[in-house]
């Protein structure tokens, strides 16, 4: 398998320690950063935490009576994964090198939907598929997750999957859409550390309030955070406290 240079910036332990050669091949270029658990404040730690069999069977169950709308027209998928057995959101660095205003964010993979996709979640896996240069089983996706209306009045529809062990997938992003790839444990991302808020005012008044999410160097706002924020709640009920309120997005 042919290795690009993309970078992988890894918030907890550096991939390059394993000692695995497959895993040493593929990211011996990588410029990775650390996220130490004793950076986290003001929320407690979550060491254990992991994607049980009741976790899935739970989301999935929930997700089951998500009504996805006829006008849906993208898909992204809300990636879970885990590095070294740590539960993590995956994203991607989106290239500098694209078009639209969204070029160089922080984003989960996704796109348009195509008039050959079965399915709003085929259309996330799709993309995902193309974007991290991997193949990702159907079965992988939990399912749909409430639907999101952009600015522009697009409708988003975010997909919650788990695609498994980050080193055993061994991605392979595609440098045209790709810039690098970022993981934030789910125990850090509850904690002040990890975690934000941006208010908004309309007409000199309070009008809303999204959330932000701190990696290294980087931050999660707009949609992903939304989406980001939405999946702890499912992840984590009665433990994680969104800080959405009032948005005419959500």
């Amino acid at each position: 398998m042919s290795v690009n240079t993309t970078k992988v910036f890894i918030l907890l332990e550096p991939v390059c320690q394993r000692s695995a050669a497959r895993v040493k091949r593929i990211y011996s270029s990588a410029k990775l950063s650390h996220f130490q658990p004793n950076q986290a404040r003001g929320f407690s730690y979550l060491p254990n935490y992991d994607f049980s069999h009741e976790t899935e069977q739970r989301c999935r169950e929930t997700l089951s009576r998500t009504t996805v709308p006829k006008v849906a027209s993208a898909g992204v998928l809300v990636t879970l994964c885990s590095l070294k057995g740590v539960p993590s959101f995956l994203y991607t660095l989106r290239s500098s090198q694209l078009r639209g205003r969204h070029k160089g964010d922080v984003s989960f993979p996704g796109g348009k939907r195509d008039a050959s996709d079965r399915d709003i979640v085929h259309t996330a896996l799709r993309e995902a598929q193309e974007e991290l240069g991997v193949t990702l089983s159907p079965d992988l996706a939990w399912g749909p997750m409430k639907p999101i209306t952009d600015w522009t009045g697009m409708v988003i529809v975010p997909v919650l999957a788990n695609i498994g062990p980050l080193e055993d997938l061994a991605p392979n992003p595609n440098p045209k859409e790709v810039e690098s790839l970022l993981t934030l444990p789910i125990s850090l991302a509850c904690t002040d550390a990890a975690r934000g808020y941006t208010s908004f005012r309309q007409h000199g008044r309070y009008s809303y309030t999204l959330p932000v999410f701190r990696l290294l160097g980087y931050k999660v706002w707009g949609l992903t955070a939304m989406m980001t924020d939405s999946a702890l709640l499912l992840l984590l009920p009665g433990i994680y406290r969104s800080v959405l309120h009032g948005s005419r997005t959500r």
